[in-house]
């Protein structure tokens, strides 16, 4: 069953956009093995002080997998756009609703 993972992020999302454009290759690869392990969505949203990874993965375990593999390529880019602490997953699952489009 699909899942939605949401991770926020306490950044400047000017800053993190500056060390995007510098990791765009590496953030590549690294979304390219997220593919690979069973997410089907991902993006980034920038609110007020603050960045969000928006996904959609097969599973939980899938995500969890993911994220053990590919956190010691992921943590040194947050650092450098210095996000302040870890950020931590929040899983959803989706409702089947009459609205659902």
């Amino acid at each position: 069953m699909a899942v939605m993972v949401g991770l926020r992020m306490a950044v400047d999302p000017d800053r993190f956009m500056a060390v995007v454009a510098s990791k765009g290759e590496e953030m590549k690869a690294i979304s390219e093995q997220g593919r690979s392990k069973g997410a089907v969505h991902h993006m980034f949203l920038a609110g007020d002080g603050e960045v969000m990874v928006a996904d959609e993965w097969d599973s939980v375990e899938s995500f969890q997998a993911f994220w053990e593999e590919m956190g010691p390529r992921i943590g040194p880019i947050m650092a450098e756009a210095e996000v302040a602490g870890e950020p931590q997953p929040t899983f959803w699952r989706p409702l089947d609703t009459p609205d659902r489009f």
